[in-house]
């Protein structure tokens, strides 16, 4: 039967290893099925089947469904590049959140997992510490410190979720500009009730990466008053 689950499977020592299976196995195995049927298509079963394994089995190295999840999140946030250069405060955190866009589109159920479970893998925890140190290093400290982490981290986050929700359902470049210009063409024809919108909202332009940036700095532009090393 599977193990009652510990707080977090961080928490718990892993098993003694075993000849045909490892966590580090179950982890790749759950990465790639994960990106391949996303977290409602990943049970024990089937993870089981694409180690060629009995899904008993797997409890010997992992307490539950909810442990895998664990270990593939920190796994895919591994793939995040660290540097250990001296760049800027600014130019190290838009390199770093650049970096953890692209694996988030890269594994398209990162984001979600990301903000609803405790990121405690060691793996996940280095990347935590070098943007805390960034923005540490710079001068902030306390509640300034952490709610600059936050909005960094939901930013890109929040961001990159919402851009692999589109990218999902717009598969088509050209069925995709053509609800763009359409959806413009219905707030132009609404300018009179809606006249900011219609002006600015710019629903034809479907360059991600170019929002992408600008949002990250605007959003670097909020915390730049409050470092005093700036």
């Amino acid at each position: 039967m599977p193990r009652q689950r510990p707080s977090a499977v961080w928490f718990a020592d892993e098993p003694a290893r075993k000849p045909r299976l490892t966590r580090e196995r179950i982890t790749t195995a759950a990465v790639a099925l994960l990106d391949a049927e996303g977290v409602e298509g990943l049970s024990m079963r089937r993870l089981a089947a694409r180690l060629n394994a009995g899904t008993m089995s797997l409890y010997e190295y992992v307490g539950s469904r909810e442990d895998v999840l664990d270990l593939a999140v920190d796994a895919a946030v591994g793939e995040i590049e660290l540097d250990d250069d001296q760049a800027p405060w600014r130019a190290a955190l838009t390199r770093h959140m650049t970096r953890s866009r692209r694996v988030m589109r890269r594994h398209p159920w990162l984001p979600v997992l990301m903000a609803t479970r405790p990121l405690l893998g060691p793996l996940a925890l280095a990347r935590s510490e070098r943007v805390y140190a960034l923005l540490h290093g710079a001068g902030l400290d306390g509640p300034r410190l952490t709610s600059a982490v936050g909005a960094l981290t939901y930013f890109v986050q929040g961001f990159t979720n919402a851009e692999n929700v589109w990218r999902t359902r717009q598969r088509d470049p050209a069925a995709e500009n053509e609800l763009r210009r359409q959806a413009q063409e219905y707030l132009d024809r609404r300018a009179e009730l809606h006249p900011t919108l219609a002006r600015h909202a710019a629903l034809d332009d479907a360059d991600f990466d170019e929002s992408f940036r600008l949002g990250l700095e605007t959003v670097l532009d909020g915390i730049a008053p409050h470092v005093p090393h700036a």
